[in-house]
């Protein structure tokens, strides 16, 4: 069924490879601007295409398979990728391993429950862990941008001068404080909103295990 919200939900499914192609691509910083640019693009389509399939009434089948796959997808790749420039930091490492569990778990529940899957419909808190995800992951590719930037600033530079400008005895003439700024500000605020996302995910996951007990259970 082919309709704009279908339409705007398939291309958040292939936008999420297309984070990770950014950095095959471009030099850094420009592939985590693109990266951030292309997830921000793609994580609002997340709201819209179910905001225009209500409003429409063009809920269908077909996209409500496809919205979860598309936000799982999203998130994995981008955790992967965040994991990899961040040079496996066990800040991020911990709680990007159990989103991605949760998400993988979750994933095995709806495909044994087949027919009764509807028992996992997404819930409010899903939403919200998922949001907290999207808004996490975006503040750190801009932290990665940010980190390129000032180890740019500083290549040739000796530990004196850097000193000096964070000792505003040497005028800041490459913007060196704002660049470091912005790389621990949002390295800061990216790392709380990723482990809120991990608490949402692991409690949403607890939740979808306990409803679906009853159906792996023996007879």
């Amino acid at each position: 069924m082919w309709n704009i919200p279908n339409i705007l939900t398939l291309m958040r499914l292939l936008a999420a490879p297309g984070v990770a192609i950014m950095f095959l691509y471009f030099a850094r910083p420009w592939a985590d601007w693109f990266a951030l640019i292309l997830f921000v693009v793609a994580a609002t389509t997340d709201w819209l295409d179910g905001h225009l399939a209500r409003a429409w009434k063009q809920e269908s089948k077909f996209g409500t398979m496809l919205d979860p796959i598309a936000d799982k997808a999203m998130v994995v790749i981008a955790l992967l990728v965040i994991c990899g420039f961040s040079g496996m930091n066990p800040w991020i490492l911990l709680p990007a391993t159990l989103i991605m569990f949760r998400e993988t778990f979750v994933s095995g529940l709806r495909e044994f429950l087949g027919d009764t899957a509807g028992t996992l419909a997404v819930t409010k808190l899903a939403k919200w862990k998922t949001a907290a995800q999207m808004t996490a992951i975006a503040v750190l590719f801009s932290t990665g941008a940010f980190e390129t930037y000032y180890n740019m600033s500083i290549e040739g530079m000796d530990a004196a001068t850097v000193d000096g400008i964070f000792a505003d005895e040497i005028p800041d003439e490459v913007g060196l404080v704002w660049k470091w700024s912005g790389a621990f500000y949002s390295w800061w605020i990216g790392i709380i909103l990723l482990w809120a996302a991990m608490l949402l995910t692991v409690i949403s996951g607890v939740d979808y295990l306990r409803k679906a007990m009853p159906f792996l259970r023996e007879k």
